[in-house]
């Protein structure tokens, strides 16, 4: 049995910057595309996982999946994790979840039925996921809460 073969991280960090894709590596180090991840994840150069849990914290039936909610709360969801989400679904997001709040309204999943939009409570899940949203394009585009002389170092 042979030796596996070894990825020098700082070689691959530097490829990596360079754009090459996993298929390139993985030939470059003569090891598998699974390998290079690996690598990479080991080296820490790839992106955690985006986790839609708290955005989608119900058990969903396949056929709801992808009905406008689940794609909308699973978008704000990615904003809110920095992803990076096409403008134009960011927009229809935000304007979705706005229009909710808006109408102190919220979402609920029923797995026989689909969502379905509630009044919201006192908690509206919703509103938080749009809350979140928010804040994360905000923090992107640099905009703060804080008047600019409470940020200043003296």
């Amino acid at each position: 049995m042979g030796r596996k073969p070894r990825i020098d991280h700082e070689e691959l960090g530097r490829l990596v910057a360079e754009g090459w894709s996993n298929a390139r590596l993985a030939e470059h180090f003569g090891v598998t595309e699974s390998g290079v991840l690996q690598a990479k994840r080991a080296a820490g150069l790839s992106k955690p996982m985006t986790d839609h849990s708290g955005a989608l914290p119900w058990k969903i039936r396949r056929e709801h999946n992808q009905s406008g909610p689940a794609t909308n709360l699973r978008n704000l969801s990615s904003v809110a994790q920095g992803r990076s989400v096409p403008k134009e679904k960011v927009n229809t997001a935000l304007r979705w979840a706005s229009r909710l709040v808006d109408n102190d309204l919220d979402i609920a999943y029923d797995p026989e039925h689909g969502f379905r939009e509630v009044p919201a409570g006192e908690r509206s899940h919703v509103a938080a996921m749009l809350a979140a949203a928010r804040t994360a394009i905000d923090e992107e585009a640099g905009v703060t809460g804080s008047p600019p002389e409470a940020t200043t170092q003296m």
